[in-house]
């Protein structure tokens, strides 16, 4: 079995190429993807080079942990049948390149524990599914508050201020600098950080990836308020300690998100309770995935790039 799959082999060094597909095993699903996001925090830093030391990195590898599809073969005890609509977050599945995270192909082969079944409706919109997972990920579970203060416009941002809007909490305030990023909020307000002049913020919850505005944000906390760092950083973290001593500040490091994130965000969206819609600002073909890429991490009015595998084999 062969697929066309995104690769990248090197720094800025990318594009489409066949690489042969490792058979399944007696209980794995084959999957035909027919869109796959692009994502510009992890995949941005192993396309500029910048990504630190990782494990399963090497290059050439396959990129994208977003991609929905349908199942094309499916074993009886798989749970799964033909023709149901996925949603999969990559696939280490290739001869000849590393699979991290492996999403951006015409084909995947996974275990079926990995895979999600999603509304064929979503379209486009349920490749999604992760981001919107990441989000809830960083916001719910014991002892987490949901966010009065969101850093970030980006997608994440916005997924972050809708669930907190879904959740009949307060609406929050998000900070954005770009002023094309400023429109699309949907019963929240975003405003330029130095338009703010609260500093009473018990939660405040960083989708930037910026490290160096961390000393401003323990500046806004509210005395023993929270910050949730919940992009990624390649910077060392690090901040003046007199101030956050004085606020008693507390940090949590937000991760990926788990299978329980998954279905509990698949949940929301197909309830109606979480909107997936007016994130993807941008769709290519497959075939053009090089400009795809360099347009998601160069434009800043792209919040997500849509590859379109249709017509691929």
């Amino acid at each position: 079995m062969q697929t066309t799959a995104v690769i990248l082999k090197g720094p800025q060094d990318l594009g489409l190429d066949v690489l042969e597909v490792t058979p399944p095993n007696a209980g794995d699903l084959v999957v035909r993807i027919s869109h796959s996001g692009i994502s510009t925090g992890t995949e941005k830093l192993f396309w500029s080079g910048d990504m630190p030391p990782f494990p399963g990195m090497g290059y050439p590898l396959v990129p994208g942990y977003e991609a929905a599809g349908e199942v094309v073969e499916a074993p009886a005890s798989s749970g799964f049948k033909t023709g149901d609509r996925v949603f999969v977050p990559g696939a280490n599945c290739y001869e000849g390149a590393f699979g991290l995270f492996g999403g951006a192909s015409r084909i995947l082969v996974s275990d079926p524990a990995r895979v999600t079944k999603i509304d064929a409706g979503l379209g486009a919109e349920g490749a999604l599914l992760a981001l919107a997972a990441t989000a809830r990920h960083a916001m719910a579970g014991p002892h987490k508050a949901v966010p009065d203060l969101i850093v970030g416009h980006g997608v994440l941002g916005r997924l972050l201020a809708r669930l907190t809007v879904a959740a009949g909490a307060p609406a929050p305030t998000v900070w954005e600098l770009d002023p094309s990023r400023m429109e699309g909020a949907e019963g929240y307000s975003v405003m330029h950080p130095d338009a703010d002049k609260r500093r009473d913020y018990t939660s405040i919850y960083d989708a930037s990836g910026s490290a160096a505005i961390l000393g401003d944000l323990i500046g806004r906390l509210a005395k023993g308020g929270e910050i949730v760092l919940a992009g990624f950083y390649t910077a060392p973290i690090s901040f003046a300690f007199p101030p956050a001593f004085m606020k008693e500040a507390r940090l949590r490091v937000s991760a990926e998100w788990t299978r329980d994130d998954l279905i509990a965000t698949r949940a929301l969206v197909e309830s109606g309770a979480l909107s997936l819609g007016g994130l993807i600002t941008h769709t290519s073909k497959a075939a053009d995935a090089a400009t795809a890429y360099q347009t998601a991490f160069t434009d800043a009015g792209c919040l997500k790039m849509i590859l379109d595998w249709e017509g691929h084999a």
